[in-house]
This record gives structure tokens, C-alpha cells and sequence, in this order.
């Protein structure tokens, strides 16, 4: 979970000063491809739906609602978007590879978030998505694409400029 800590890192501590006016965007949540499912996490956090943005990493999916380290791990998750208002995702082109059994997908992206203040901040990176083939998944939990794991960094730029061109 790379990606949240780098990104709740940056925009911890900034104080809420100024509300943004912004409409809550339509609910997505597609896992059709590694652009939607990536489109659907930023749409979570835009809605401030943390569970749900929380629940498209692997990791957590099938976490105990016992288990008090996947509690903690939420805990820190949602409060590293508690002042984020509303993320601007651009997408490059996503590639895949197969690997017995699985499909894996990297898309690299550029992010603009925005802060209470008003305040831009820009990332990029990249994400690596799984699916493990749903033909050969017979007993529960059914595992659907998911990210295995998110890269970013800061950035400084327009997003076209700045998105990455390829995943290494």
C-alpha cells in the first residue's frame, strides 16, 4: 500500500481553511479493467467512501472484521484523505501479461489532489492489478481484479506532461 501512505503523507497536516465547492461525482465501482477499477478507487475517495476504496487492494478484501491490524491499517488509510476534497486521475495506457492462472495489469497514472485549502498536489506512478481467472476459482472467497499494489511519487506539472509513458 505504497501508494496511500506516499499520498497520506503528503496532504497530512494540512489544515482545512477553505471548503472547495465541489459535486459529489456519480458512484462507481466497475472491475471490468484495470482503468475502471483505478477510476472507481479515486471515485471512492472523491466520495469520500473510504471502506470501499480500502476494499479494491488485495490485502483487504478478505480481511476479519475482527482482526484489530486490518482495523488499525483502515484507520491510518482514511485518515491520510481526511483533507483531501477531490482527485483529478489521469490514466495512460494499461498493459497485461498472463502467468498461470492469472492476468496482470500495470497502469501508470497521474494524480492531482486537492486539499481543503485548495491546495494541488501531483503524483505518479503505477498500479499493478490481478485477476486471477474466475474458470478455475471454485471455493469462496471469490476474488475479483484487484490491486496488488500502487507506486507513486510526487510530481510537479500538468498531468499530460507528467504521466508516465510506460510501467517498468
Amino acid at each position: 500500500m505504497k501508494v496511500f501512505a506516499t499520498l497520506a503523507l503528503a496532504l497530512t497536516g494540512i489544515s482545512m481553511t477553505a471548503a472547495i465547492a465541489q459535486e459529489s461525482p456519480t458512484y462507481q465501482d466497475d472491475r471490468s479493467s484495470a482503468t475502471a477499477l483505478i477510476q472507481s478507487l479515486y471515485n471512492a475517495i472523491d466520495r469520500k467512501e473510504y471502506l470501499r476504496a480500502w476494499s479494491y487492494y488485495a490485502s483487504n478484501t478478505v480481511a476479519s472484521a475482527e482482526d484489530e491490524a486490518a482495523k488499525a491499517d483502515y484507520e491510518t488509510f482514511k485518515k491520510g484523505y481526511a483533507n483531501t476534497e477531490f482527485v483529478t486521475l489521469l490514466t495512460g495506457e494499461e498493459t497485461e501479461e498472463g502467468a498461470a492462472g492469472s492476468t496482470y495489469y500495470k497502469l501508470p497514472v497521474a494524480i492531482d489532489a486537492v486539499d481543503g485549502a485548495g491546495k494541488h498536489t501531483q503524483f505518479i506512478g503505477c498500479y499493478t492489478l490481478r485477476l486471477a481467472q474466475p474458470t478455475v476459482q471454485d471455493a469462496p472467497p471469490y476474488q475479483p481484479l484487484h490491486i496488488e499494489s500502487g507506486e507513486l511519487k510526487p510530481a510537479n506539472g500538468e498531468l499530460e506532461a507528467i504521466l508516465p509513458k510506460t510501467c517498468e
